[in-house]
């Protein structure tokens, strides 16, 4: 699990955003959580299943 958190800024046309809140709303997820499974779904897709390792590496195991 991560330890600490970064933040990314985005820009993103006002009306996409209120669809996309909507569509999170109606999953009960808020835009944060939904953003970082799309990031994790994305490493895994490019890194393979044990993406954790390459990019926690020894911190993951402690």
């Amino acid at each position: 699990m991560e330890k600490r958190t970064a933040r990314i800024t985005i820009l993103i046309d006002p009306k996409k955003k209120a669809v996309f809140e909507q569509l999170c709303d109606e999953e009960d997820v808020n835009s944060s959580q939904k953003i970082r499974q799309f990031i994790r779904e994305y490493l895994e897709d490019k890194l393979g299943a044990d993406w954790r390792d390459e990019v926690f590496g020894e911190e993951e195991s402690s």
